[in-house]
């Protein structure tokens, strides 16, 4: 039964204890108990105590209790089912180093779906001097892909695979200049051959220089990133909190001869890589 409303609650309760007076006055002592009883009759009636929970009840507030007191899961995974459909693996079959024009030498890198023709953005260092290009989508298809666009002065290459995937998902590309020094990185690719791996970190920098250790083009404009990338990563996205992609890996800086991760990596920033490769950005 609904509950009265706090003023009609009052006025009942008022009633019932001028007539429990009246009674005690006027009828004897038995009538009284009598009386007493008829009251607190009346009082339940109007005013029934809480039906007890069903245990259905009882374990929907225990479920919702738990619920509360139970962490979210970590931001970056988000990130991560974001961009996992638009990540490609990027396989190469490279000249021997004794130049004989067979394949046998292979190398591997990153790359992201950028549009709805399935073009893949990746590093122009990762497929340069190629033999044949292999790229594998997120929900398994293989197949070859060829070079369409190469830009040596950023190091960006963008591939038309052969065959598209039956589920094709197009990154979101992000505003780089919505970027701060301090706002969040996650690096996704495959580093030392490690299938769809996520780095995370912060922006380091911006309006950075890198030349690559082996002599190539001096690349400029950069972003400075610390989440760790090592070969493998280049040509994978670099995102934002929200998921978009706001630049390309290219690089890794290193004083020592090793080829692996120290702190410092560098991105292209998305705008300049896609510019003049005909892409439209959202903003």
């Amino acid at each position: 039964m609904d509950t009265l409303p706090a003023n009609r609650f009052d006025v009942w309760r008022r009633r019932l204890h001028q007539l429990l007076l009246l009674a005690r006055r006027t009828l004897p002592v038995a009538s009284g108990v009598a009386a007493t009883l008829l009251a607190l009759l009346l009082y339940n009636f109007f005013f029934p105590p809480p039906a007890p929970l069903s245990m259905r009840e009882v374990n929907r507030a225990v479920d919702e209790a738990i619920a509360e007191i139970t962490p979210m899961p970590a931001f970056s995974s988000y990130v991560y089912q974001v961009i996992r459909p638009s990540l490609v693996l990027v396989q190469v079959e490279t000249p021997r180093d004794d130049g004989e024009e067979r394949r046998g030498a292979g190398g591997l890198g990153s790359g992201v779906v950028i549009d709805n023709a399935g073009s893949i953005l990746t590093s122009l260092h990762v497929v340069t001097n190629s033999l044949a290009i292999t790229v594998t989508f997120a929900d398994g298809v293989e197949t070859p892909a060829q070079i369409v666009e190469a830009r040596p002065e950023l190091d960006i290459a963008i591939l038309a695979p052969q065959r598209l995937p039956g589920l094709l998902v197009p990154a979101i590309l992000g505003n780089p200049a919505a970027l701060n020094v301090g706002d969040e990185a996650y690096a996704v690719g495959h580093p030392l051959g490690l299938y769809a791996s996520m780095s995370a970190g912060v922006i380091s920098g911006f309006d950075r220089t890198f030349r690559p250790p082996d002599g190539g083009q001096r690349l400029e404009g950069l972003i400075q990133i610390d989440a760790a990338v090592n070969p493998g990563n280049s040509g994978g996205p670099l995102l934002n909190r929200y998921g978009h992609v706001v630049g390309v890996v290219t690089g890794l800086a290193n004083p020592t001869d090793e080829n692996f991760f120290i702190g410092i990596g560098f991105a292209v920033p998305i705008n300049v890589a896609v510019s003049g490769g005909g892409q439209s950005l959202p903003y």
